[in-house]
């Protein structure tokens, strides 16, 4: 796993996450028991051909404010995750070293990163754009 999806998934939830009903709340559904009613019968004459059942469409994936996620995860802790790339890897507990960063660089297809201020900025910028570009609601302010 990159390092962007590993940021990704700390705000947006994991993917599995998603695909379970209820686990994003930390919540199972109890399963339900499946309906013991007889179907009717027709007499053979008058029955009609099965009907194809309904596709069921995937339910649109619900945007997530990632200002309003990082305002939250932020309470309390004294990090300047609106600016810092490193101050937001520390907030969503993910190594901020420099080897980590050089990694998110590379994957967000910057191939000569050195680590400074104006490096990071960039990144910042950059990471919170593909998070945008991911279903995000990110405010310009966080992409400009």
């Amino acid at each position: 796993m990159g390092i962007f999806s590993k940021i990704r998934d700390s705000i947006f939830g994991k993917d599995d996450d998603k695909a379970k009903p209820g686990a994003a709340a930390g919540k199972t559904a109890p399963p339900r028991p499946a309906p013991t009613r007889p179907a009717p019968t027709r007499p053979a004459a008058t029955q009609a051909a099965p009907a194809k059942p309904a596709q069921a469409k995937p339910a649109p994936m619900a945007e997530v404010d990632v200002e309003a996620r990082l305002a939250s995860m932020g309470e309390g802790k004294d990090l300047n995750w609106r600016s810092s790339i490193v101050d937001l890897m520390k907030l969503l507990d993910i190594d901020a070293g420099y080897a980590n960063r050089k990694e998110l660089a590379a994957e967000m297809g910057r191939t000569d990163y050195e680590g400074s201020a104006e490096d990071n900025i960039w990144m910042h910028k950059q990471v919170m754009r593909e998070l945008a570009a991911n279903g995000g609601k990110v405010p310009a302010s966080l992409t400009d």
